[in-house]
């Protein structure tokens, strides 16, 4: 949800299913009201409008797309040279974290006996909401210092929204929320990835990207000056083609650990632009929100080989280091009633569950463990051991 839940603001996109099988046509331009609740659509250039016919609509754009983006992609260079980003897996490793709540990490815990590396968690620039003190909007709870104090082998992972604020964080308006942010960061003593602004280039956000830039760099600024350590700081785009260079938007190496981008249901090329981005910065990817939708886990095998098998290849071929799974029911939230997001709970499918965690089992993948922070060079503070369930699946 936008103001409370940042992490609510979801793109109304019509996802083309058809006997389980994933189109991979573009969905239509989405629509929505300009509130705190409005919806997202994917788009080559996001606007208002929704054209009658969304096949035909990325018919028309998605020649533009291959024309601008996809040339130098076809030989993607591998992830090399030095980087000084924060809390980077060993090469050919990967961090599995789940969100994007309270509720559906410890769902996901309780059913698939395994503790991830992390968790998903939101705020925003304006309240700073839901770390110390729990907050529940429309019957989903934040409450990210739970999780800190019971998962103590974990990293966490942060949304940080300021959707119409950046004006304020430029002018430091909101320093004071900042600075609890960045002591409540300090106090959790491990690895937390920050994603400033996520989604940066998605049009619900509308983010001017000079404002974007400057807000970005005030924050980390900030956090720096007050002695944040164990922040990492994820720029994160929305994994659509826009109609001007991600680059607009780019902070600066100094101030980037790690790029994000969204996974849902868009045709992997579309991310491939961000992916070429990251290793020409030397920076490691993250796929920062992922989610099959449209693709109910119900549905078992058909969705597992439309979409996650798809999604693991993706994760291999382009040598991800972290991928956050949201393990929710969409259509137990009244606002996504209707929107085709679907239920992508892990543990609600035998076997979408057996495959999945056949997957992560594989050694490259890194769970909760006492020696997780070591693996990414944190060592700032000494992790305690693991609770009963910490570590319960390798």
């Amino acid at each position: 949800m936008q103001r409370f839940f940042p992490h609510f603001r979801r793109r109304h996109a019509e996802c083309l299913i058809k006997k389980h099988e994933r189109s991979h046509l573009l969905p239509g331009l989405g629509g929505g009201d300009s509130g705190p609740f409005r919806n997202r659509g994917f788009g080559l250039i996001q606007n208002r409008r929704t054209p009658a016919n969304p096949s035909k609509g990325f018919a028309a754009r998605g020649f533009a797309f291959l024309l601008v983006f996809v040339p130098s992609l076809f030989s993607l260079p591998s992830y090399a040279g030095e980087s000084s980003a924060r809390f980077v897996p060993p090469d050919g490793k990967v961090l599995v974290i789940v969100g994007q709540n309270n509720g559906s990490f410890e769902a996901y815990v309780a059913g698939t006996k395994n503790v991830p590396a992390g968790f998903m968690t939101y705020t925003s620039v304006q309240r700073v909401e839901g770390l110390e003190t729990p907050v529940t909007t429309a019957g989903v709870t934040q409450h990210a210092q739970a999780l800190v104090d019971s998962q103590p082998n974990t990293v966490a992972q942060v949304g940080l929204y300021m959707v119409d604020a950046l004006d304020g964080v430029i002018d430091g308006s909101y320093d004071t929320n900042l600075d609890h942010l960045g002591n409540w960061i300090k106090e959790t003593k491990r690895p937390v990835f920050l994603r400033i602004g996520y989604e940066f280039d998605g049009g619900h956000n509308h983010y001017d990207p000079a404002k974007y830039i400057q807000a970005y760099r005030h924050i980390v600024d900030r956090f720096r000056k007050n002695g944040v350590e164990n922040a990492a700081y994820v720029w994160h785009s929305f994994g659509v083609p826009v109609s001007q260079p991600l680059e607009n938007w780019y902070p600066g190496d100094s101030y980037v650990d790690w790029f994000g981008i969204s996974y849902f249901d868009q045709p992997q090329a579309m991310m491939l632009p961000m992916v070429q981005l990251a290793k020409t910065h030397h920076k490691p990817t993250m796929l920062a929100e992922c989610t099959p939708k449209g693709c109910l886990t119900a549905w078992g095998k058909g969705t597992w080989n439309s979409w996650f098998a798809p999604y693991f290849r993706f994760v291999e071929e382009n040598h991800v280091q972290a991928i956050c799974y949201i393990d929710d029911n969409w259509n137990s939230i009244a606002m996504w009633k209707g929107q085709n997001w679907g239920d992508a709970r892990i543990e609600k499918n035998a076997y979408i569950q057996e495959h999945w965690l056949k997957e992560i089992q594989k050694e490259k993948y890194l769970h909760s463990s006492p020696e997780l922070f070591a693996t990414l060079g944190y060592s700032s503070a000494e992790p305690r051991p693991p609770g009963k369930e910490d570590g319960a699946t390798p």
